[in-house]
């Protein structure tokens, strides 16, 4: 089996496009990485149809702290009919989970595109892999993922604050991340470096 490509992240989008031009729309992308990578700048940049692996994790009070991030508690029914309607050309109705209350908060309604982007850190999930025409995994040294995390916390955006979050980036999302790694890099199509 053949190595898949590594691009720098300054390139990935015009190589992602391009690879997409010979496939069949709606065309379903799904961008894996561990907290921190990138994924989220990558994917808004391939669509403004994004579906995001946080808004289908359970609420974090429900489920131990060791198992926040790990994927038997995320809600992937609900992002499997979110993608098969938005595939079939209907909107659909996706679920709002916040990084301040670590629950879901509401719903947002998208609608179809001819690109839909699977984003998260386990959006090539086996439950998920059969319906995704391009996997893209992105790296990048945990230094640098961890500096990009420690900046959301300094300016609100996430909200947890520095200290709690570097806990749970060493305790909890790091060492899930790492027992899924090798399957998930493995299973991608284009790997993509972002430091």
């Amino acid at each position: 089996m053949s190595q898949p490509p590594t691009i720098p992240f300054r390139e990935a989008s015009t190589h992602l496009f391009a690879r997409a031009s010979h496939l069949p729309t709606p065309l379903v992308i799904g961008i894996t990485g561990p907290v921190g990578v990138g994924k989220s700048t990558l994917a808004r940049e391939l669509s403004p149809c994004v579906l995001s692996t946080d808004n289908y994790l359970p609420d974090y009070a429900d489920v131990p702290e060791s198992e926040r991030d790990d994927p038997r508690h995320a809600d992937f029914t609900t992002l499997l009919q979110n993608i098969a309607d938005l595939r079939a050309g209907n909107p659909t109705e996706a679920p709002i989970w916040s990084f301040h209350t670590h629950r879901r908060e509401s719903i947002t309604r998208l609608h179809p595109h001819p690109t839909i982007v699977i984003e998260g850190i386990h959006a090539l999930h086996q439950t998920l892999r059969t319906i995704i025409d391009i996997r893209v995994f992105v790296e990048a040294p945990a230094c640098i993922r961890w500096d990009r995390w420690a900046h959301l916390e300094r300016t609100g955006v996430r909200g947890w604050g520095v200290e709690k979050a570097k806990v749970f980036f060493n305790n909890v999302a790091e060492p899930t991340f790492q027992r899924w790694e090798n399957e998930y890099r493995t299973a991608a199509h284009v790997i993509v470096r972002n430091d």
